[in-house]
């Protein structure tokens, strides 16, 4: 099998909690252009598709990286804050050749292309059992409900926290579908039978708040020591 695929970043021009976000300075360019270098480092990944109701996110991209992006300007029927992202894959893998797609976010700058690999062969290599794969960070710790009620362990049994049986965080780092999976799992990136496939917490934060992206740029400074 041909272990090749696009990978879809969609960007908005503005975003609610930290503006501007995708072209904010990150490390002397443009925040998305961090998941960008990543993914068109990795051995599997043809083109990156960027879908965008921002000019200046557009221009960007084809000044930074040519014929390795392809743009899709999106409609104004899919923009907003309240459109599901899956609204959005679903109109783009309508209009790309090619099965099988990885979809990520320039909120996630740390992410490695050793990692965007070894998540790819993993997804390839359990197409005769699972039908997608996504990021996950490994949590264990004591959890409650919003009326105190333990969610994941027995008070009365003061497990080490180390021996309590893990919960996977969906990190939102990377999904990997095909069209017939995202077909079947009624327009979902996470497909009917899905796998997952754990980073490592420092590399998978997420910017969603303006203390995230302070994080990230500590994080970044320090990443060969990570």
């Amino acid at each position: 099998m041909r272990l090749k695929l696009k990978a879809l970043l969609p960007m908005k021009g503005n975003s609610e909690r930290v503006p501007n976000k995708n072209m904010r300075d990150f490390d002397g360019a443009p925040l998305y252009h961090a998941v960008m270098r990543s993914l068109l480092a990795s051995k599997y990944i043809e083109n990156v598709v960027i879908n965008t109701d921002s000019n200046i996110i557009a221009e960007d991209a084809k000044k930074h990286f040519g014929d390795k992006v392809i743009i899709i300007d999106r409609p104004e029927e899919i923009q907003g804050d309240f459109v599901s992202m899956n609204d959005i894959i679903k109109y783009d893998i309508s209009r790309l050749e090619g099965e099988h797609f990885l979809q990520t976010h320039s909120t996630n700058p740390l992410l490695r292309a050793e990692t965007i690999n070894k998540a790819i062969e993993k997804y390839f290599s359990g197409l005769d059992e699972f039908d997608s794969i996504f990021g996950v960070t490994k949590i264990q710790t004591r959890f409650y409900d919003k009326n105190a009620k333990p969610v994941n362990h027995d008070p009365k049994e003061l497990l080490r926290t180390q021996d309590l049986e893990p919960l996977y965080e969906e990190n939102s780092n990377f999904y990997i579908f095909s069209k017939e999976a995202f077909i079947q799992a009624r327009g979902k990136r996470i497909g009917l039978k899905p796998q997952i496939f754990e980073v490592n917490k420092l590399e998978a934060v997420d910017i969603d708040e303006p203390e995230d992206f302070k994080l990230a740029e500590l994080l970044h400074i320090h990443k060969d020591n990570l």
